[in-house]
């Protein structure tokens, strides 16, 4: 098992063993820092508190600047934790943690921000098929239909599909695999697209499937 953070680069294509072309996503996946150990006499509970990025001089706080220089590293970007299970190794408080815990052909779960998609219909939303186009009906082609019945339920029930709005929730794509780890430059080569924009944040972890 392991786990790490990474800042989605953007997307490529590589060739495989069959001489294939296949679209991957390029992520810059450390260096991370380990800026907590989380235990069971102190937390409660076991984990591992990574950190990537570097955040802005005016933009760390007090008790932040305290906790990792508690760590002796500097105020990451961003913070995310994993259970000691899931990270596999055994890591103290600074070490870093880089891509090489990874394997070619290895496969992941990535966990991300989908991108926003804004107020969408419910054709785009919910795959709806819409409306036929005939019989005197030349506006309904992505109209929902019916959203509740007239006399019974005399209601629309709490949870019914319908437009609104769109992307922007966390979203897990399980069993990609890793086409490419490439140390010197903390990037790893991951077929398939992962939720989020470009240099948005995800979670990798190794795939339990």
């Amino acid at each position: 098992m392991a786990a790490i953070l990474g800042k989605k680069i953007g997307m490529t294509r590589i060739y495989n063993e069959n001489r294939e072309a296949v679209a991957c996503t390029v992520i810059q996946a450390g260096p991370c820092f380990v800026s907590q150990v989380k235990t069971v006499e102190s937390d409660g509970y076991e984990a591992y508190q990574l950190s990537i990025g570097e955040r802005k001089e005016g933009k760390v706080s007090k008790p932040l600047r305290g906790h990792y220089a508690k760590a002796g590293i500097t105020p990451g970007y961003k913070i995310a934790e994993f259970g000691k299970d899931t990270m596999g190794e055994e890591f103290e408080q600074g070490s870093p943690v880089g891509v090489d815990i990874f394997r070619e052909g290895e496969e992941v779960d990535v966990r991300g921000i989908s991108k926003g998609k804004g107020f969408a219909g419910v054709v785009k939303r919910h795959n709806f098929g819409g409306g036929s186009r005939t019989h005197g009906q030349s506006d309904r082609l992505r109209a929902p239909g019916s959203v509740g019945g007239a006399s019974d339920p005399s209601r629309t029930f709490k949870g019914t599909k319908m437009a609104g709005r769109m992307g922007g929730k966390t979203v897990r794509v399980k069993g990609l695999k890793i086409m490419k780890v490439i140390p010197e430059s903390n990037l790893l080569v991951i077929m398939g697209s992962v939720p989020g924009v470009n240099n948005s944040y995800v979670q990798i972890v190794t795939s339990n499937k």
